[in-house]
C-alpha cells in the first residue's frame, strides 16, 4: 500500500529538507502552499516552484496552492502592508503571525482529508518560540481537525528535533540557493536586512555552510 502524505510547505529551507526526508522515507508527497495574500508570497511561490522543480521525483505530485485570503483578519498588519517590517535586530517573536499555524493546518486538512491522506506533515523547528508550534498544539489541532472532519488525520513534524542551523549542516547538499525565506523582499530578492534574513544568514554561518542567497543588502 503507497504511503501518502500531503506536505504543508512554504518556501524556506525546512520545507526543503521536509519533503526531501519524506521522499527519502519512500512517501508519495503532495506539497501544499497556503496564499494568504501576505506581502512576500509572489516572491516565495516563485522560489518554492523552483526548488520542487530541483528536486522532481517520480513520487513528488505537483503543488496544490490553496486560497485563504487573510485581509478580514490581519487589518493593517504589517505582513500586509510592508510598514514596521521586523528588522535583523528584533527578537524572534517579532515575527508573529496571529493564528498562522491554525490556519494552515485547517485548510491543508480539509484538502488532505478531501483526497483521501490522513496524514499531514509539516517542518516545524525545535526552538520555535509560539504557541501554535508546539507538540501540545499539535497533538490538540490533530483532535479536533479528526473530530471536524470526521476522517483520520496525523498532524508529523519529522524536523522537530532539528535547529536550522542542524538541518542546513546535516541537508548541505541540497539545493539551499533556491530557497526563500524573507518579509521584505525586493523584487524575488532577499532584502537582507529584515528579521528573517539574519536568521538565515546566522544559520549558514553557524553550520559552516558557505550561504549561497544573493541578498540585496550584502552585509550586516
Amino acid at each position: 500500500m503507497r504511503k501518502r502524505v500531503v506536505a504543508l510547505v512554504s518556501g524556506g529551507v525546512e520545507s526543503l529538507c521536509l519533503v526531501v526526508r519524506l521522499l527519502q522515507r519512500a512517501y508519495h508527497v503532495a506539497p501544499v502552499y497556503v496564499r494568504c495574500g501576505l506581502r512576500w508570497e509572489s516572491a516565495e511561490q516563485w522560489w518554492l516552484r523552483k526548488w520542487l522543480q530541483a528536486i522532481r521525483h517520480p513520487r513528488l505530485r505537483p503543488l496544490v496552492v490553496l486560497d485563504l485570503p487573510v485581509a478580514s483578519l490581519y487589518g493593517h498588519h504589517w505582513s500586509l502592508t510592508g510598514r514596521s517590517v521586523p528588522s535583523r535586530r528584533t527578537r524572534d517573536e517579532a515575527v508573529y503571525l496571529p493564528g498562522r499555524n491554525l490556519l494552515l493546518l485547517s485548510a491543508a486538512a480539509i484538502y488532505a482529508a478531501r483526497q483521501g491522506v490522513s496524514r499531514l506533515a509539516l517542518g516545524t523547528l525545535v526552538g520555535n518560540p509560539f504557541g501554535d508550534a508546539t507538540p501540545r498544539f499539535f497533538h490538540q489541532a490533530g483532535d479536533c481537525l479528526r473530530q471536524a472532519l470526521d476522517r483520520p488525520i496525523q498532524i508529523a513534524t519529522p524536523l522537530r528535533h532539528f535547529t536550522k542551523t542542524r538541518l542546513i549542516a546535516a541537508m548541505g547538499d541540497q539545493p539551499f540557493r533556491l530557497t526563500f525565506s524573507c518579509l521584505q523582499p525586493r523584487g524575488r530578492r532577499h532584502c537582507g536586512d529584515c528579521n528573517k534574513c539574519a536568521e538565515r544568514r546566522r544559520a549558514f554561518r553557524l553550520a559552516g555552510v558557505a550561504d549561497p542567497t544573493p541578498y540585496a543588502v550584502r552585509s550586516q
